[in-house]
């Protein structure tokens, strides 16, 4: 049986809401380092990543948001309390994360929170081991490929760069900066833009609204939409930290580090793996900064974000969990 408008409508608008907030703490990577290299004002960036997340929504086919809607928990086992537990982990966490500056993986929370929920009510037969794997092999690329990449980009850029004048290699890449944001951001919507519309799609086949899981152009209009919205309200602080705190950053780092994660998510966005683009982006700038030199990154600003990666899972997997059981208590 379908479950009921009223509780449908309620379930859309937390992930709405948990869309807003990765606005918040996942969205402003793609434009930190645009906007602290003050190559674009804040508001042109925001407005560029808006349009550009949903290109890349929408040239690069769903197969993100398929894995993440019904490649991770069996959908015929998990209803929309176990959607809405999972929401209500990530806006929690993620609002947590954002008050203290620093920038998290709504992929992981995703990931996470939906586990511990599908766990809390249809026990572990509900993991699918096919979607897990991408999952892991995402964690590898985010964490892995994005630094040596930011490394071999940045280290070709000095050795071609080595005999031109440092105010016109300011003055190219401060060009060429637009470019490589650009390509972030359209990355950035092929991988993170389409999860939360996998859900949002999920939530209206299991609401009886759909029959058949698919991503129509007016779901990612909409999820495309609140992310911006919510980048354009609180981003800031994940801006500050990123662009500011991590390491000191000229065009040509910016440059640098924004393809490197853009190439690391476009490769992962080919073969449907869910992967963190916070990850991607953070180890991109991390290896164009320790290219500098090793102090020229700020290590105690690094290791708190690497720890509220590694507390991520755990947390939003418990927060899941609590959140499905007290749904099923009271339902």
């Amino acid at each position: 049986m379908p479950e009921g408008i009223l509780l449908l409508l309620p379930v859309l608008l937390l992930i709405l809401a948990a869309e807003f907030v990765n606005g918040w703490t996942d969205a402003p990577n793609a434009i930190a380092t645009v906007v602290s290299t003050r190559v674009l004002s804040p508001s042109q960036a925001v407005v560029m990543a808006a349009v550009l997340n949903i290109a890349g929504a929408l040239a690069t086919g769903t197969a993100v948001a398929a894995t993440i809607g019904k490649g991770i928990v069996s959908p015929e086992a998990i209803g929309l309390p176990v959607v809405a537990a999972a929401m209500l982990a990530i806006i929690i966490w993620s609002t947590i994360a954002w008050v203290y500056g620093i920038p998290t993986s709504e992929s992981h929370e995703l990931i996470a929170g939906l586990t511990g929920a599908g766990f809390a009510f249809a026990g572990p037969d509900v993991l699918l081991w096919e979607g897990w794997q991408k999952v892991l092999i995402g964690l590898g690329i985010s964490t892995f490929l994005g630094f040596f990449l930011g490394t071999a980009i940045m280290t070709g850029l000095y050795w071609l760069l080595r005999r031109t004048r440092p105010s016109l290699v300011r003055k190219a890449f401060s060009r060429l900066q637009i470019l490589s944001a650009a390509f972030m951001a359209f990355s950035h919507g092929s991988n993170d833009g389409q999860k939360f519309m996998g859900v949002f799609a999920l939530t209206l086949m299991l609401g009886g609204v759909m029959t058949e899981f698919t991503i129509p152009i007016w779901i990612m209009l909409l999820c495309g939409g609140v992310m911006a919205i919510g980048t354009a309200v609180g981003g800031w602080r994940i801006i500050h930290t990123m662009g500011f705190k991590l390491t000191k950053l000229e065009p040509v780092h910016g440059f640098a580090a924004e393809t490197a994660g853009g190439l690391s998510i476009l490769i992962a966005s080919a073969f449907g793996i869910p992967l963190s683009t916070t990850h991607c982006i953070n180890s991109s700038i991390i290896g164009v900064g320790a290219t500098k030199r090793l102090s020229a990154v700020r290590w105690g600003v690094a290791g708190n974000i690497v720890m509220t990666w590694i507390i991520t899972f755990p947390a939003c997997f418990v927060l899941g969990y609590f959140f499905a059981w007290l749904f099923g208590f009271i339902f």
